[in-house]
């Protein structure tokens, strides 16, 4: 689906902007089809607005971000660029010190992005409920795969996932792309909810936090990691993550145990940015100590294909 250029602008802030650390906070793994990076410092992403799709192509220009887009939510897409990139971040508040001063120097670019698309970036968090990365990032692969739309503009890239399309899919279907009842049950009650959802940008964080814990299955951990990216939420923490306690205590203190209250006593000092400090620590802090074997990973293709196998032929939920 090809579409002329709606238009180009250049975005500029007066914070560092650095594509690659901002808008790799979208992906995980290296096969996502919606949000692709093309080159150090070019990016490309696609997108469902309020007038329809749209695909951004976002690259530095000098001290600047050039911003060009392709399809009928162009205009809409290229309006919401500086949002996207975090050209509109604010450090106000932000006094780093210690570990944290030395990650925030590293990594100076690193903005705190305002996606502005809720249910977008709700659904790889659904999908990384209770199961490892890797699993997650097949699942996300697999539903971009069966829903997911050519997007306008030359960039041979899917559009994610429509809430319509979500909502409508038969449970059998989430089964073969190896997604089991319970976040399939939440995906699609979210995506039924999506009109609503896209009204978050408008609210105050707090009502915006409340109105996404409102759905079923969706929590604390769940609505941080999308309000995070949605709404530049820089003070979210994502309380009930197996791992970032630990990391967080780890790297502020050296502490091997923690538990979430531990972990938000130390990042009270913080109050206001401690999302931002748990993205840096993320990206830049010390891993753990390695005390133990991994979870195994799953068996997705075999899980997906006996699915296939059980359900070849049904057409009804």
């Amino acid at each position: 689906m090809l579409g002329t250029v709606s238009a180009t602008r250049l975005i500029r802030s007066q914070l560092p902007l650095d594509l690659d650390a901002t808008l790799g906070l979208f992906v995980r793994g290296r096969h996502d089809r919606s949000t692709r990076r093309e080159a150090p410092q070019r990016w490309w992403r696609t997108l469902h607005t309020p007038e329809g799709p749209a695909t951004l192509l976002l690259e530095r220009d000098g001290d600047a971000v050039r911003a060009e887009s392709w399809g009928p939510g162009g205009a809409w897409a290229l309006e919401s660029a500086p949002d996207l990139v975090g050209a509109n971040d604010s450090l106000e508040g932000f006094s780093p010190i210690g570990l944290v001063a030395e990650l925030h120097r590293r990594l100076p670019g690193l903005r705190m992005p305002r996606a502005r698309t809720v249910f977008q970036c709700l659904v790889l968090p659904i999908l990384e409920q209770k199961v490892t990365g890797h699993e997650a990032q097949q699942c996300h692969l697999a539903l971009q795969r069966a829903l997911g739309e050519p997007a306008p503009g030359p960039g041979s890239l899917l559009l994610p996932p429509h809430a319509k399309a979500v909502a409508e899919l038969p449970s059998y279907e989430y089964r073969c792309l190896g997604i089991e009842a319970k976040r399939a049950d939440t995906l699609v009650t979210a995506a039924r909810r999506a009109r609503r959802l896209e009204e978050l940008p408008g609210l105050l964080l707090d009502d915006a936090h409340r109105r996404l814990q409102s759905i079923r299955g969706i929590g604390p951990w769940t609505s941080a990691e999308t309000l995070r990216l949605a709404l530049g939420d820089a003070d979210a923490v994502s309380v009930g993550d197996y791992h970032l306690p630990k990391l967080v205590a780890f790297n502020l203190l050296g502490e091997v145990q923690a538990d979430d209250p531990r972990m938000l006593e130390l990042l009270a000092p913080y109050a206001g940015h401690r999302g931002r400090v748990c993205t840096l620590i993320q990206l830049g802090g010390r891993e753990l100590p390695r005390r133990g074997p991994r979870l195994p990973i799953r068996p997705f293709a075999a899980e997906r294909e006996r699915a296939r196998r059980t359900f070849s032929g049904r057409g009804q939920r």
